[in-house]
């Protein structure tokens, strides 16, 4: 389904109980609505669940001009307005991630659920892509997303981005949300890989004491994927969260 929201036609798939608590799935940089998925469907039968391609993936059009991250939480804000949608619980993995912390601390949100989510600029230790494709290549079950992450995440992908996807990774990269994620009230539960290359696990440490109601989950030995490589533990720990 599509929805036009400021300059962009957003692609969404809605299903679930539609009496249910509404999750809404923001996926990472360079992906779509399918990595989100797998962590979705197990709630079906309870919650109301939204998963949109981001603006600029999947098939979702791009923005008219650099977006900021600001920008990004405006569309969901818009996009959640128009279905209705008052005080949703924002599940976000990386760049999803950093917009749901920046919509949590302007809006109000039932919970917040953050897999490898970064607020601040990281230091680049290996490119993106190789980061990235490392991390898919010891996900069991998501290989077939290889062949898109060689084509769409990473390096390769910032040279063959339109211009204006190069300057809205940049702006995003480069934002700091520190101040802004310390007026988080919402219960926020955070999953983190102990081997993620791409946001160390110190970042979530640090959100952990940023955020007044935050708990930490790391995995041992996982990566920036770690919340697929154990998907079924984190279907156990988002099952206790979403219905304490």
């Amino acid at each position: 389904m599509l929805l036009h929201i400021k300059d962009t036609n957003v692609n969404y798939i809605r299903y679930g109980n539609e009496k249910g608590q509404t999750l809404v799935f923001l996926h990472g940089w360079g992906q779509n609505i399918q990595m989100m998925k797998p962590v979705a469907d197990p709630f079906e039968e309870k919650f109301d669940l939204i998963i949109l391609d981001l603006p600029g993936y999947g098939q979702s059009t791009e923005p008219t001009y650099p977006w900021t991250v600001e920008d990004y939480v405006e569309c969901i804000k818009e996009f959640l307005d128009t279905l209705k949608v008052k005080i949703p619980t924002l599940i976000g993995h990386s760049f999803g991630g950093k917009i749901s912390l920046l919509y949590a601390s302007k809006y109000s949100v039932n919970q917040l659920i953050l897999f490898g989510s970064p607020y601040k600029k990281e230091i680049e230790k290996l490119s993106l892509k190789t980061k990235t494709l490392k991390a898919l290549k010891k996900v069991p079950g998501i290989n077939k997303f290889e062949d898109f992450a060689k084509k769409h995440i990473g390096s390769e992908d910032y040279r063959k981005a339109s211009k204006v996807m190069r300057e809205i990774l940049v702006l995003t990269v480069n934002l700091d949300i520190t101040e802004e994620v310390k007026k988080i009230t919402a219960p926020t539960l955070i999953i983190w890989g102990s081997l993620d290359e791409a946001v160390d696990v110190q970042r979530a440490h640090e959100l952990e004491q940023l955020i007044p109601d935050a708990g930490l989950v790391v995995y041992e030995n996982c990566t920036h994927y770690a919340y697929l490589e154990n998907l079924n533990q984190t279907i156990q720990v988002l099952n206790s969260f979403l219905n304490n």
